[in-house]
């Protein structure tokens, strides 16, 4: 940052007319990274640094609106900016909620990614690099994650885009970070749509859960049984039962309202998990006709399937 001090001095002993306009008119695009440790913070980071963006690891919040002014006063140079924010620096996050909304008052656009995993993902990570978790002190790696789960609540619950990497490689984290941020351009709203059994679980980045449930399962139909909801005689079969046409129709003109909603609010990324039993025919014939229809509407949007693949 040092060749860029002759710039910044320029800026700032101009007028304060001038100051504002060199600012305003190169405004650097902003991402937050966070999330649990051992969940794939520097993958992700990483990943941005690759698509070009300008990284910093471990900023303390509160300089966070500094970083941005500087970037902005980089002639354009430093157009994108990504800030990895971790419990390393835990005694500053009482000013990020000021930092985000001085940010928000200079209109920065900005996102908070948050990285997700399970407890027992997360303890299997630190076993294998034999390292303590940064918050355990003499306890145990759980007592440490649950510290740390607790710190990071909030937010987790304001952020822009949660993944979980739970069953994810370091290839897949990056696949996932480069669909979501390797376009030229932002579109409005991208989704994920992703099938999942209920026996497995609820998938934990979820931000909308549907239930597929209550449409007879493929599963019990002999020369069905061996598929999955890619196979056009098993969707055919799922929806040619009551209510699940209308289902669609109905949830898809809900989730337009939610859309325009998310769009207000600057929402930009939203998963929607659908269910059934095993997630190998229902929810993945709804999964498929709803991004369908989600993408005839405008929105972005990706097919996951979760647990297709499992017995």
């Amino acid at each position: 940052m040092t060749e860029h001090d002759g710039d910044e001095a320029q800026v700032g002993t101009g007028t304060t007319g001038e100051a504002v306009e060199a600012t305003e008119t190169a405004i650097p695009e902003l991402v937050i990274i966070s999330g649990m440790s051992g969940a794939g913070r520097s993958t992700a980071a990483k990943c941005l640094e690759d698509l070009g963006w300008f990284v910093v690891d471990n900023l303390p919040p509160a300089l966070i609106p500094t970083m941005v002014e500087l970037g902005a006063r980089s002639q354009g140079n430093v157009a994108r900016i990504a800030v990895v924010v971790d419990v390393r620096g835990r005694r500053f996050f009482d000013n990020l909620r000021e930092s985000l909304a001085d940010l928000d008052v200079k209109n920065v656009t900005r996102r908070i990614v948050f990285l997700e995993s399970s407890d027992d993902a997360l303890v299997r990570r630190f076993e294998s690099v034999r390292r303590p978790h940064p918050l355990q002190g003499d306890g145990r790696i759980v007592d440490g994650i649950a510290a740390e789960r607790d710190l990071l609540r909030e937010l987790r619950g304001d952020a822009d885009l949660v993944i979980d990497t739970s069953s994810l490689n370091v290839h897949e984290l990056r696949a996932k970070m480069d669909a979501q941020f390797a376009g030229d351009e932002e579109p409005e709203l991208r989704a994920t749509v992703m099938s999942f059994g209920y026996k497995y679980g609820l998938p934990v980045d979820a931000d909308l859960v549907v239930d597929c449930r209550f449409l007879p399962n493929p599963h019990w139909v002999p020369e069905l049984r061996p598929f999955t909801g890619l196979n056009e005689e098993v969707s055919n079969y799922v929806f040619s039962r009551p209510g699940a046409k209308e289902f669609l129709d109905q949830y898809t003109e809900l989730l337009q309202l939610i859309a325009r909603g998310y769009r207000r609010e600057g929402k930009r990324y939203v998963t929607i998990a659908v269910g059934c039993t095993g997630g190998k025919h229902r929810s993945v014939a709804m999964s498929e006709k709803l991004a369908s229809r989600l993408a005839s509407e405008g929105v972005e949007t990706v097919v996951v399937h979760r647990d297709m693949g499992r017995e």
